[in-house]
């Protein structure tokens, strides 16, 4: 059969939806990108907040309407709203065939043979799904899958890339976060199955890993591996053909000094730190259970730079949450004059059942939580300018990505300092596209700036 899937959500949801497409063609299914011709279509979803949901939901309502008069005979629905609202998606939208939770991955070519033909077709306009907003239906059973070096998978990344899930789950309680319902308890995947993936990926081509998880720092601990990580980043960092590694989702209290030396000194390994603080106003960081303060942060900044030099911090910050005053938006915009991050990312806080900040009343408005988000992002996007235009003149090395989307001569690329998709790019101007292909590395000089974005050209035309 034709099998059409539409990925939403973060990097480790891609990791599953990677996944399902290689137990699918491993069994024998054509795959397809266009959804006007396959004959089953899969929607792995996303649920962390109201945003998400709600994209999820009109996707699937969008892939509902091929069931009437089109290819598709069967409709499945995966992830972490499939995990979080299994019944409600079956009673509300009777096209849906199937649902797998996130626990439920390797049950997609069941699913995909014994769906039934045809559905519940609905005529007319469709109403939107009313979410259930009691406590989660599926605590008693937490998922506990975990894929390995053997599972089949078919990266839809470009092929110079790839995200390698490192350990799925989380043991932490951090008020607004309903991860750890939807995706189980941490547990990590052995180094050796991580560095067996990493040797196949070079093997297809990819240069760059990005090593995922809810918290990439906790790996190895749930196994009492103490310096679990670092060992697993020198032992990656000997694969052959490989060019870097990066390290996404780095919780503030698990960074070691062990992580920190092997990332200074390994040299394939990106001097690179994505840390979600989420604020830095102490009243904030308690309610939101979260175990730091502001002066922790600081220290752990400090450490941070004094271990790896010219490091590049990225970092994201909600801000609305119950109880936040003005006050509080300031000692965070303090904080942010006084780190320079290099990459910052602001939500505005989401009310989400099932979490232990539902409890509480949110009492932030919502208008005003989209000017503490402007605020933020407003003073984020000054800082950058300015350190932007300080980089005119400075050479580095880029990896390409592709073609610009705007203009057909010009590439886009990354600094060892940018993860693609979530931060700003480099567009390499005066050179011959023809001359460089996605995955390729090159010598640049950097000549200017355009918001984010840097403005390069290549070392050897001048």
């Amino acid at each position: 059969m034709k099998i059409g899937l539409v990925s939403l959500g973060c990097p480790k949801n891609l990791v599953d939806s990677e996944v399902m497409l290689g137990l699918a063609q491993q069994a024998g299914h054509e795959l397809t990108r266009d959804a006007t011709q396959a004959e089953v279509l899969v929607v792995n979803t996303c649920a962390f907040i109201e945003s998400a949901k709600q994209e999820s939901i009109e996707t699937i309502l969008e892939m509902a309407e091929h069931k009437t008069g089109g290819a598709c005979r069967r409709l499945i629905v995966t992830g972490c709203l499939a995990e979080r609202y299994r019944e409600e998606l079956k009673k509300e939208i009777p096209e849906i065939d199937a649902v797998l939770g996130t626990g439920e991955v390797p049950e997609i070519v069941g699913a995909i043979g014994s769906c039934p033909g045809g559905g519940n077709p609905r005529g007319g306009t469709v109403a939107p799904l009313t979410f259930y907003s009691g406590e989660p239906r599926n605590s008693e059973s937490r998922p506990t899958y975990l894929y390995g070096a053997d599972t089949p998978r078919l990266l839809a990344t470009p092929r110079h890339y790839a995200y390698v899930k490192i350990a799925e789950g989380c043991d932490y309680r951090c008020a607004f976060c309903i991860i750890p319902t939807l995706r189980g308890a941490y547990r990590s995947r052995s180094a050796d199955s991580i560095v067996r993936e990493a040797r196949d990926l070079v093997g297809q081509g990819v240069k760059e890993l990005l090593l995922v998880s809810q918290d990439t720092t906790f790996y190895g601990i749930d196994r009492k591996e103490r310096g679990a990580l670092a060992r697993l980043l020198r032992r990656l960092n000997a694969v052959d053909g490989l060019e870097w590694i990066r390290l996404l989702y780095l919780y503030p209290t698990t960074i070691d000094e062990a992580t920190l030396a092997a990332m200074a000194e390994c040299e394939k390994v990106c001097k690179y730190i994505d840390l979600p603080l989420q604020h830095a106003a102490n009243p904030v960081l308690e309610r939101m259970k979260r175990p730091g303060t502001r002066q922790a942060y600081d220290k752990l900044l400090a450490r941070i730079r004094e271990r790896v030099p010219s490091v590049a911090l990225r970092t994201t910050f909600i801000v609305g949450f119950p109880g936040e005053t003005d006050v509080d938006v300031d000692t965070l915009c303090a904080f942010i004059r006084d780190h320079r991050f290099d990459h910052v990312g602001v939500f505005t806080y989401s009310h989400e059942e099932g979490t232990s900040a539902f409890r509480l009343s949110d009492d932030v408005p919502a208008r005003t939580k989209r000017a503490r988000r402007s605020r933020v992002m407003g003073l984020q996007k000054r800082l950058v300018a300015a350190r932007q235009r300080a980089r005119v003149g400075d050479r580095a090395r880029i990896i390409v990505d592709g073609p610009a989307s705007h203009h057909e001569l010009v590439l886009r690329g990354r600094l060892m300092t940018q993860a693609p998709d979530i931060d700003p790019v480099v567009y390499l101007t005066e050179c011959d596209p023809s001359s460089l292909r996605s995955g390729d590395f090159t010598d640049v000089e950097i000549v200017g700036a355009r918001g984010y974005d840097l403005i390069a050209r290549p070392c050897y035309n001048y």
